[in-house]
């Protein structure tokens, strides 16, 4: 099993704490304060996860510029105080980023929580 460092722990801690801050600024009705210290702490707690230079590697690929530039552009118009807007672009820039990971993520949890109708319907949908 591999260990995690302190900073690791700390990179955790700061996207919980990052995630519940956008739950909560999305809850009262898009508060932008909220929204954008959710973000920071989010991106500080993945470049405390993963490291600066792996997560600049990541978000700087040629293949994935669009999508960080729609994220980035997102997480811009929030702090400029746009937040309904900049929720719809970082999420278009997030899914664009993240795709790729979509499918492991559903195996995870379709495989960790016995879901029967979930399951044949993915299960379904895979085979044709």
């Amino acid at each position: 099993m591999a260990t995690i460092t302190e900073f690791q722990r700390l990179g955790i801690v700061l996207m919980g704490f990052g995630l519940f801050f956008l739950l909560f600024g999305v809850l009262l009705y898009f508060d932008s304060v909220l929204l954008a210290f959710g973000n920071i702490l989010f991106l500080a707690g993945l470049m405390f996860l993963t490291g600066f230079r792996r997560m600049a590697q990541f978000f700087f690929q040629r293949q994935k510029f669009r999508g960080t530039f729609f994220f980035v552009g997102g997480v811009s118009l929030i702090l400029c105080r746009w937040p309904i807007i900049g929720m719809l672009v970082e999420s278009y820039g997030f899914v664009l980023l993240f795709r790729s990971f979509f499918p492991f993520v559903l195996d995870l949890l379709l495989s960790a929580v016995n879901i029967p109708f979930l399951n044949t319907v993915y299960s379904s949908g895979s085979t044709h």
